[in-house]
């Protein structure tokens, strides 16, 4: 069978609300293979719908098609390891998988950047697809139905720590609560410090970082929906973090911190659960350069 190997991605970096995204070490695994009907399999046990409504077998579906080309069926087996409904990019990993496994079983008719752009149309913005098919610190804009991006790797001095809530929070909500306008001033306030973002992750500037996250677009709106928000991002800052922001639309939040702070996590625990935030975990993620990728003649895990 063929092996997709996607990554986890954390959008938005704080200010750059829809446009900056970062794929990190967290991968979801799918196997996938032309067959007639619809067999669709978790070797994980995790709940997944295993009918035609199945993210990754509809977009395979869209491919074919797009391409001209006639779809008999897949038999997909899925590996998830990213959360589902955290803001960690779950639905794009989907998406990318989808696309990337059927272009390559019809002979990769479409290049990478044909894909980003059919993904970021599927998914409404690039933010999470983009990372999550191209790797790295990315920068991603539409232009109609073009997606123009620039993936760049960020410096080896951090790594990222994930907290990860055992409740959800829908994205669909998260929009809700934002306004339909905003000011000049926010807006500039915002455009300025996602172009600090960008540049000092790159360049290893981690002094900027703290101002670099401020946002007021989306952040404000956003926390109070998070119940222990305030207490992870006091927590992470406490505990040495560079910068520390929601990810994506929550309600995980993603801590910038130093590589070399290996009791970064434990220490966060400790701290969350003294606070009374024992449902919250808490990974130590680097930042994938690779984006998704395929694997030939993999043979997936047994079945759950």
């Amino acid at each position: 069978m063929l092996q997709v190997t996607v990554p986890a991605s954390s959008a938005n970096l704080g200010a750059g609300f829809d446009a900056l995204g970062i794929a990190l070490t967290l991968y979801n695994h799918v196997w996938m293979e032309e067959e007639d009907g619809c067999r669709i399999e978790s070797a994980d046990g995790l709940p997944i719908p295993t009918d035609e409504s199945n993210m990754i077998y509809h977009t395979a579906k869209v491919l074919y098609r797009r391409c001209g080309r006639p779809f008999r069926g897949l038999h997909i087996v899925q590996e998830n390891n990213i959360p589902m409904t955290r803001g960690l990019g779950s639905s794009s990993a989907c998406l990318a998988a989808g696309l990337l496994g059927a272009n390559t079983l019809l002979g990769s008719p479409l290049s990478r950047e044909d894909l980003s752009d059919l993904a970021a149309e599927l998914e409404g913005h690039p933010d999470n697809t983009a990372p999550a098919l191209l790797g790295g610190l990315v920068t991603a804009v539409m232009d109609g139905e073009r997606v123009y991006t620039v993936s760049v790797p960020v410096s080896e001095r951090i790594r990222f720590a994930v907290f990860i809530p055992e409740f959800e929070l829908r994205t669909e909500a998260a929009r809700a609560a934002l306004p339909d306008k905003v000011s000049r001033a926010d807006a500039v306030y915002n455009l300025s410090r996602t172009a600090l973002m960008t540049a000092s992750l790159f360049s290893g500037s981690l002094n900027n970082l703290r101002v670099a996250v401020q946002d007021r677009l989306h952040q404000p709106y956003r926390l109070p929906m998070i119940p222990g928000a305030e207490q992870v991002f006091y927590t992470a800052y406490n505990l040495g973090a560079y910068a520390v922001a929601v990810s994506g639309s929550g309600p995980s939040i993603l801590a910038i911190i130093d590589r070399e702070a290996e009791d970064f996590g434990g220490r966060a625990a400790e701290q969350l659960e003294q606070a009374g935030l024992s449902g919250w975990r808490v990974l130590l993620l680097g930042c994938d350069t690779q984006g998704a990728r395929v694997q030939f003649d993999s043979q997936p895990p047994a079945v759950v």
